[in-house]
This record gives structure tokens, C-alpha cells and sequence, in this order.
């Protein structure tokens, strides 16, 4: 008996093309499932690495955790720090600002005494101008009085930053060896006494001086020696100069005796000028 297939014929064509395309399919099917298998190995790999960033965020939040401790430990000790320099620097200004007053009036203070000091030398140069003045007024008027005596070398005047010295020899006022003032003597004495009246702002100090001969065996009796002699030369002038007119507050006598010598002793012309008396104006400041 003969069958028939209800499938009717399939031809060869239609069969390969079929058979294509189910390994065309069966290749792609591998291909999804190598696909699928390198996705899950890839999200494991993704896995594995999201693990260890959550890993390393937990471990970057505990840093940062300790980090905003320590910064807020630093911070509180800075600020402290901060505000102890505030207060130093505050406390330095007051100090610098009390330093500065004081300073400014210690300034101030100088230059006051600076100008006050300023205007007593003013004042004092002034009245050493005055004096120089005076004194060199009464210079010219003793040179005028005293002209002849100057001229025969018995008196010399001289004038030196407001001191003024008459200087007479001896024989002029005294005998030899004696110590009161002769007439001859008073004449010239008087002489000096008409200048010197109208001084009042000086000293009048009369020295007397000798040469450095030893006091004679006879005189010694009275005179023991040069300074007792020159002693009361100087005496004897000092009072003619108050007994005419002479403030006795603006007079002093002192004696030298031979230790002043203003030439050399071991010639007669030497001993004849230490042999003297001196008349001194000098300002009553000094």
C-alpha cells in the first residue's frame, strides 16, 4: 500500500534555508550567551569594585570625621591663640601709647628748659657784656688818671675777660720795710679810689706780694716773714680804699707773700716786680 505524507513534499531548498537559519540562530543564541556571561562577570567586577568604594567612602568619612575634630580642636586652640595676641597688641598700644605721652612730655619739658635756658644764657651774656663794658670803662678811665705813673713804670693796668689789674711796685706806696702807705702813695691811692667809687658790682680784692728775700734779723721782730709782711701791706690799702669811700662789702685783702712771683727773683729788676701790690676787680658771680 502506498502513503501518502499529509505533509505534503518539502523541498530541498526550503530545507537548507531553514536549517541556515537555525544555526544562524543557535550561533546567535551562543553569542547572547557569551554576551550574557561577560555582562555578569562585568557586574561582578562592577560589584566587587563598588564594594571597595563603599569601602573607601567609609574609610574617607572616618578621616574626615577625625579631620574636622582635629580642625575643630586647632581651631578653638587658634582662636584662643588669636585672641591672647589680640589682647598682647592691645595691651603693647596701651603701653606704646603711655610710652609716647610720656616721652612727648618729656619733650616738652626740655624744650622748655631748653628756651628757658636759652634766655638765662641770653641774659647772662648780656650782663657779661655789661660788665666787659663797665670794666672797660673803668680800664680807659685809669689809664687816663694814672698816666703818669704808667708812663714812669710804676703802675700797669692790663684787662683780661672782664678782669681788671692794677699793679703798682712797692716803692710807689711804701718806704723800704715798712707796711704803712706813705704820702706819695695816698696820692696815687686816691687816684684809683676816684675810678673805683663808682663801682658797685665788683669785688675789690687787693693782694699784696714780695719778692722772696728773707725777711732782715731787725724787721723780723714786727715781720716774721714775707707773708706777714705782704699780709699787712694788703691790709693797710684795703682800709685807705674804705676810708675813702670805698664799700668795705666789695673789698677783700689777701697776702701772697713771695709765692706769686710774676718775674725771676734771682735778678734785682725781677725782684723789684714781685715786690707789688695788686688791685683786682673781679665780678662778684665768680
Amino acid at each position: 500500500m502506498i502513503l501518502i505524507s499529509t505533509f505534503g513534499c518539502v523541498s530541498k531548498n526550503a530545507f537548507e534555508m531553514m536549517e541556515n537559519e537555525a544555526n544562524q540562530l543557535a550561533t546567535e543564541l551562543k553569542n547572547l550567551n557569551e554576551n550574557h556571561n561577560e555582562l555578569k562577570d562585568k557586574k561582578a567586577e562592577i560589584n566587587s569594585h563598588k564594594e571597595a568604594l563603599e569601602l573607601e567612602k567609609t574609610a574617607l568619612l572616618e578621616d574626615n570625621k577625625q579631620l574636622n575634630l582635629i580642625l575643630e580642636a586647632k581651631s578653638d586652640s587658634l582662636s584662643e591663640i588669636i585672641a591672647d595676641q589680640r589682647q598682647k597688641i592691645a595691651d603693647q598700644k596701651s603701653d606704646n601709647e603711655l610710652q609716647i605721652k610720656t616721652a612727648q612730655e618729656q619733650i616738652d619739658n626740655l624744650d622748655k628748659e631748653n628756651k628757658d635756658l636759652h634766655h638765662k644764657i641770653n641774659q647772662l651774656l648780656q650782663e657779661k657784656e655789661q660788665e666787659v663794658q663797665e670794666v672797660s670803662s673803668t680800664y680807659e678811665e685809669l689809664l687816663n688818671k694814672m698816666k703818669s705813673e704808667i708812663d714812669k713804670g710804676q703802675v700797669t693796668i692790663s684787662e683780661l675777660k672782664g678782669k681788671l689789674t692794677v699793679n703798682m711796685v712797692d716803692a710807689i706806696l711804701f718806704d723800704s720795710g715798712k707796711a704803712e702807705v706813705k704820702d706819695e702813695g695816698m696820692i696815687v691811692l686816691q687816684k684809683v679810689v676816684d675810678i673805683l667809687k663808682n663801682v658797685t658790682d665788683k669785688i675789690i680784692r687787693v693782694e699784696g706780694h714780695t719778692d722772696n728775700v728773707k725777711i732782715g734779723a731787725t724787721l723780723a721782730r714786727k715781720y716774721p716773714t714775707n707773708w706777714e709782711l705782704s699780709s699787712s701791706r694788703a691790709v693797710n690799702v684795703t682800709r685807705f680804699l674804705q676810708e675813702n669811700g670805698l664799700n668795705p662789702d666789695n673789698l677783700a685783702a689777701v697776702a701772697y707773700g713771695e709765692y706769686k712771683p710774676v718775674a725771676d727773683n734771682k735778678t734785682f729788676a725781677g725782684r723789684v716786680q714781685n715786690r707789688r701790690i695788686e688791685i683786682i676787680l673781679v665780678s662778684k658771680k665768680q
